[in-house]
């Protein structure tokens, strides 16, 4: 799935606590020599066996694309057994034959659970909604990037196959809450719950249209292109936080307060910083996570000076930036800037 018109999930980071649950689990499917290669191809390092930095969407799917290949899983050693090549193929070219998104749900649960011994995924369905649900088939501990790629993967193919971003009602995850619980909101466009029965992603059965047409082209491209497509939510529908984030990254978002943000969400501005609040975030916080994954982006490109970079992302001095990247980060402006860049 690809939107003509660039959005601000293309520079979506997340904390390298989310990615850290990924490299626990390949270190299950590959040696510490194989994962150090695997790290260092897709532009990312440890420090003392820990990310330390933010990743983004760039590094995700380098990450994914080189790990997937090499240790023979397209799960990249998140479930006990290995999901092998050609697996994904197999996926799109089952939910493709589906008369509608709900049959192309149930082709889904159908085809994982003839490969997944961890987990049965059900197909959910009542008057109102439809969704999938990941039931445990053991004792085994929930491995949370698992549970968030899984569940993502299906609104990923669903939103495929529809031809546009198909609306999630909410997503629920068997876990507590983690401390870096607003990266999911860059994920999915609906509310996250936590410690829920069983980790589950639900849809409304009345907006889920009938599926496009989808060429051997297209498929193919989808899976030259995987997770670009499916792991970050784009811009189409999603949560109260990322419009206000589009709304900042579409404007001269410098000068913008939150009566410009509610002005043009048509809503009030007390209304806006209500809702804001539902979702753990403010629109401050909003504002300086785009200034981080800008600074991110340009730090990492080698293009910019970090005096221009300063003064891009509103700081009348490079050493104000230093003091807040370090504050949003943790790290200086410098540990960001790619080899020779």
């Amino acid at each position: 799935m690809q939107f003509s018109t660039p959005d601000s999930s293309s520079l979506a980071t997340v904390s390298p606590q989310l990615a850290g649950d990924w490299i626990l689990a390949l270190r299950h499917c590959c040696t510490d020599a194989q994962l150090a290669s695997f790290l260092q191809r897709a532009g990312l390092h440890l420090s003392e066996g820990q990310l330390t930095h933010r990743v983004t969407l760039d590094q995700i799917v380098r990450l994914y694309q080189v790990a997937a290949v090499e240790t023979q899983d397209e799960m990249t050693g998140l479930w006990s057994r290995p999901v092998r090549p050609r697996a994904l193929q197999h996926l799109l070219t089952t939910v493709r034959e589906a008369g509608t998104l709900p049959a192309a749900l149930h082709r889904f649960s159908t085809f994982w659970n003839l490969l997944l011994d961890d987990y049965r995924i059900d197909l959910t369905e009542d008057s109102t909604s439809t969704g999938l649900q990941l039931v445990p088939q053991g004792g085994q501990p929930v491995q949370r990037f698992g549970h968030m790629l899984i569940l993502k993967l299906a609104h990923g193919l669903l939103s495929w196959l529809a031809g546009y971003e198909v609306p999630v009602r909410a997503v629920h995850f068997a876990f507590e809450r983690p401390d870096f619980s607003q990266d999911y909101s860059v994920i999915f466009p609906a509310p996250v719950s936590f410690k829920a029965p069983c980790s589950a992603i639900v849809f409304e059965t009345g907006k889920l249209g009938l599926p496009g047409h989808r060429t051997n082209a297209e498929l193919n491209e989808f899976l030259a292109r995987a997770p670009r497509d499916w792991i970050f939510t784009g811009f189409r529908e999603h949560t109260q936080s990322l419009k206000v984030r589009e709304f900042l990254y579409r404007s001269s978002w410098e000068n913008c307060h939150l009566a410009d943000a509610a002005q043009a969400l048509s809503v009030t501005p007390r209304t806006l910083m209500r809702r804001l609040d539902a979702e753990d975030t403010s629109f401050q916080a909003i504002k300086d996570g785009l200034r981080r994954d800008l600074a991110i982006r340009d730090l990492q490109s080698g293009m910019k000076s970090i005096e221009e970079i300063s003064q891009d992302t509103g700081f009348s001095s490079a050493a104000n930036f230093h003091r807040a990247f370090r504050r949003w980060t943790g790290a200086p402006p410098s540990a960001y800037r790619s080899p020779g860049a």
